[in-house]
């Protein structure tokens, strides 16, 4: 590591250059020498203090299994004005489906049909489109069906750390009966904001 720059700086460096979050053990291989995960999440800490102190306009925020800096949300309705091409929103199918995958994954189409009683085909198929989730592999069951699961972008656009990081289920007679309405519900509590594609 260059003695002349502090390690924070180097990571605030690493974390402008990089549009994904990046985890601490990507950023390790920026060193020849890599500072231990400890000291690395000890200068993030520092980072994240700084921008508070120093009120900047992004904060460097823990998301999808790594760190990432994003503009304060306070700031939307200005860089809104700036964006051209507004992604659209997830239809009620989508939210309703993305929901049961979040909270029953792996899980296979014929499993998702059974819990929201309609068919799921395209629906599957716009969010594998749009990186919400993707195939986790087949099951070992008669056919072999696609078994699916979410992606690092579904938890990057609902700003989660890690899936344990859902709103809990609560336990109630409508969700053992049908795993439907507050799964959906709880899935919209975290997030109003649309999808990007």
């Amino acid at each position: 590591m260059n003695a002349s720059f502090p390690l924070k700086r180097i990571l605030e460096a690493l974390l402008f250059a990089m549009a994904d979050p990046l985890p601490i053990q990507t950023m390790r291989k920026a060193f020849e020498d890599p500072p231990s995960p400890g000291e690395i999440e000890a200068a993030l800490a520092e980072l994240k203090k700084d921008y508070l102190l120093e009120g900047r306009a992004f904060e460097l925020v823990e998301v999808a299994n790594g760190h990432q800096l994003r503009s304060r949300p306070e700031f939307a309705p200005w860089i809104k004005k700036l964006v051209s091409l507004r992604a659209p929103r997830l239809s009620r199918s989508a939210m309703e489906t993305l929901s049961v995958i979040a909270y029953r994954q792996p899980i296979t189409r014929v499993e998702i049909e059974q819990i929201r009683g309609v068919d799921s085909s395209s629906v599957l198929k716009t969010l594998l489109d749009r990186r919400m989730i993707r195939i986790l592999g087949r099951k070992d069951a008669p056919g072999h069906p696609l078994v699916y699961g979410t992606s690092k972008q579904f938890l990057e656009v609902f700003g989660l750390k890690s899936l344990s990081h859902l709103p809990p289920v609560e336990d109630s007679e409508e969700d053992e009966s049908s795993g439907k309405e507050s799964t959906h519900s709880k899935m919209a509590d975290l997030d109003d904001a649309p999808v990007e594609a």
